[in-house]
């Protein structure tokens, strides 16, 4: 979506406030994945086979970890390193992880701006079926999100502030969008920080989500089984539910013609459009639908 924004409109016109409730500690190393996913594919240098980390990566550092017995489930490539080894000791020197963010963007040559949701602790946990509550890491890569969720909880929302420039973006935005992704764990850590969800909520009749299940099934990962196993229904008119009080217009994909009515009863208007991004030309096709609807 973002990738498609950007093709359609003037980079430095666009704002990504980015979920940090998976950010992690693991070896010391202070790991940033949503922010770092997100940069990397606006750069043109994700690894296209994984969609995570960076293209023509090699794994020696985690090869030599795993002869001493150390964790390795959490897979850290030798180039990616070198970003999580420059943010830790720039945190570790004082800067905040939004001025961490634009120095790392800057590096890879963006001109938007990617703010972290909040620099305060903000993480996701989910409650599982026989274990209780993992971290977000590990329940998305450690369990491969196979176990089934009782809860999601995001631990320090309540006291967490938006990081800088976030309420001043989302105030001044001439649309705010909600991207198609996970509802319960990409938007709302993000949307569990009360400022964010406040401001958001002010803006509602600028704000327009896109589904990021068509049919009733995610395009990727675990969305749609998550938002069943927690009581919603995974469908547009779910999705339509979760974000009426936030959302004025919400994008469904033609596969979902049928159901904009059951969408418009819960209070949110329906765009019908293809939704499904399988390339630069459908995202920027959907952008434009996004930008004027």
């Amino acid at each position: 979506m973002l990738r498609g924004l950007l093709a359609v409109m003037p980079p430095a016109d666009v704002t990504a406030v980015v979920n940090v409730g998976d950010d992690m500690t693991l070896h010391g190393l202070h790991i940033s994945p949503d922010l770092d996913t997100v940069t990397y594919t606006l750069a043109g240098a994700v690894n296209p086979d994984t969609g995570w980390g960076l293209v023509g990566e090699t794994w020696q550092a985690m090869e030599a970890l795993a002869r001493y017995g150390g964790q390795t489930w959490f897979r850290l490539g030798d180039r990616d390193l070198a970003t999580h080894l420059y943010r830790t000791q720039r945190l570790a020197e004082g800067a905040g992880l939004a001025d961490v963010t634009a120095e790392i963007t800057r590096a890879w040559g963006l001109s938007l701006r990617i703010l972290p949701a909040t620099e305060d602790h903000c993480a996701t946990f989910v409650d599982v079926v026989g274990e209780g509550e993992l971290s977000f890491q590990e329940y998305f890569v450690g369990r491969q999100h196979s176990v089934p969720a009782k809860a999601v909880r995001y631990e320090g929302a309540l006291a967490a502030r938006p990081g800088p420039g976030v309420v001043d973006a989302l105030i001044a935005a001439e649309r705010i969008v909600v991207c198609p992704s996970n509802p319960l764990l990409s938007i709302g850590p993000i949307l569990a920080v009360a400022d964010i969800r406040a401001t958001v909520e002010s803006r509602r009749s600028d704000t327009i989500a896109v589904s990021p299940i068509v049919a009733g099934a995610a395009i990727k990962g675990p969305a749609d089984r998550l938002l069943t196993e927690l009581g919603h229904e995974s469908s547009v008119v779910g999705v339509a539910r979760l974000y009426a009080p936030i959302v004025a217009t919400l994008v469904i994909d033609e596969a979902d013609a049928d159901l904009a009515g059951a969408v418009e009863a819960e209070g949110v208007r329906a765009v019908v459009a293809p939704t499904i991004m399988h390339g630069p030309d459908e995202a920027a096709a959907l952008a434009r639908v996004v930008l004027a609807a």
